[in-house]
């Protein structure tokens, strides 16, 4: 008799290095947080290779800002 082992998929924390392109496959509600957030740039084929403290900067974001919406990115 062979028993099934389950894996348990880790979801992979996000960042402030974490591209922009991989925090919309990590998290589902990602588009949504960050359009919240001002950055409407996630739609750029450009931005989709910048980290998040990259784009955040360049939205004039504060470090402060930045970690509260890392936050947000990884509440499940």
């Amino acid at each position: 008799m062979k028993t099934k082992i389950k894996k348990e998929t880790k979801q992979k924390e996000i960042s402030k290095k974490t591209k922009l392109s991989e925090i919309l496959e990590i998290n589902n509600k990602a588009a949504e947080i960050l359009f919240d957030e001002g950055m409407v740039c996630i739609g750029c084929p450009m931005a989709m290779q910048e980290t998040l403290e990259q784009g955040c900067l360049a939205h004039g974001m504060t470090k402060k800002e930045i970690d509260k919406l890392i936050v947000r990115l990884n509440e499940k």
